[in-house]
């Protein structure tokens, strides 16, 4: 490879008339749920979706695509005009010309280049983004192969997603009993509907609406020690109140004394479905789901029956 050549190369982000903002989206804090880094991207995200709160782990089904940049003649002034093309040309001026002979190429034609970009988050990012062309010029209303659709800006929204995590309550709280309802409800869970907007300017926009809608209750033991009832939940449960029914929460039919640490781990899940605005995008994703835990102390009352 050519001295000049492999300048370019390494420096992709220089294919812009200003550098495109990377995307670090931190979709849960730390982990597996971190899935969205855009890199040498002009992807913007934006939304109450895409900050704070938790994600699910959903991947990007494709780590690495082209997207739409620059026309035939912004392009070639890009690239020749100004200190750095001089500066490279004076590095190997050769290679230079050679390098730029692509764009003048297509002065005068229709179309728009088309540069690569990648999910830096997922680790065959990089590999995937190195196996494409450095420029793709394609003719108007033409999609390249490979090239970013609304359905894989919407896969991006989709990673980025998140909603708050939720704080259990419990009444009993401190420690519930063989056969006493166990009310649960949550709190901090703030509004019940989330947006992230994934967006090309100029080019294309997908917004996906997440709206809370129930809730599932996993009591951490099977259904011979205890009884669930979610039908009565609603969106984030029903806290105890005195002469009320009780149609959320858990009912546990045995001790918890035979349990590692003498408890069982109450998991409360949130469910999101999520929805395209404006219906673009012709498929559904799966609802977002996180979970939150308390652990729950059963006793057991004893009771002396004398003759």
């Amino acid at each position: 490879m050519k001295p000049l050549i492999a300048i370019l190369l390494a420096v992709p982000l220089m294919l812009f008339p200003t550098d495109p903002p990377k995307v670090d989206v931190d979709a849960g804090g730390s982990g597996p749920t971190r899935f969205v880094n855009l890199e040498a991207s002009r992807i913007t995200i934006t939304g109450d979706g895409a900050r704070g709160g938790r994600g699910d782990g959903y991947r990007i089904p494709r780590p690495c695509w082209y997207e739409p940049s620059l026309n035939a003649e912004e392009m070639f002034r890009l690239h020749t005009e100004g200190r750095d093309p001089a500066n490279r040309a004076r590095i190997d001026e050769e290679s230079f010309r050679a390098f730029i002979q692509q764009f003048k190429d297509k002065l005068g034609k229709p179309g728009r280049w088309w540069v690569p970009a990648y999910n830096k988050a997922d680790p065959n990012g990089a590999a995937c983004w190195g196996g494409l062309e450095l420029f793709v010029f394609v003719p108007p209303n033409v999609t390249p192969p490979s090239g970013i659709t609304i359905e894989q800006l919407a896969q991006i929204a989709r990673a980025a997603l998140t909603v708050p995590e939720p704080t259990v309550k419990l009444n009993p709280d401190a420690k519930s009993f063989v056969n006493l309802p166990t009310y649960v409800w949550l709190e901090n869970v703030g509004r019940p509907r989330r947006t992230v907007t994934a967006s090309i300017p100029g080019v294309m926009s997908v917004t996906l609406v997440a709206t809370l809608q129930d809730i599932k209750i996993d009591a951490g033991t099977g259904a011979d020690r205890a009884e669930v009832r979610e039908d009565g939940c609603g969106p984030s449960g029903k806290p105890y109140v005195k002469g009320a029914e009780f149609t959320c929460g858990v009912r546990y039919l045995r001790s918890s004394i035979d349990q590692p640490r003498e408890k069982y781990t109450l998991t409360v899940t949130t469910v999101w479905p999520v929805q395209a605005a404006g219906d673009v995008v012709p498929f559904q994703f799966a609802p977002v789901q996180v979970g939150a835990t308390r652990d729950v102390p059963v006793g057991e009352i004893q009771s002396n029956v004398k003759p």
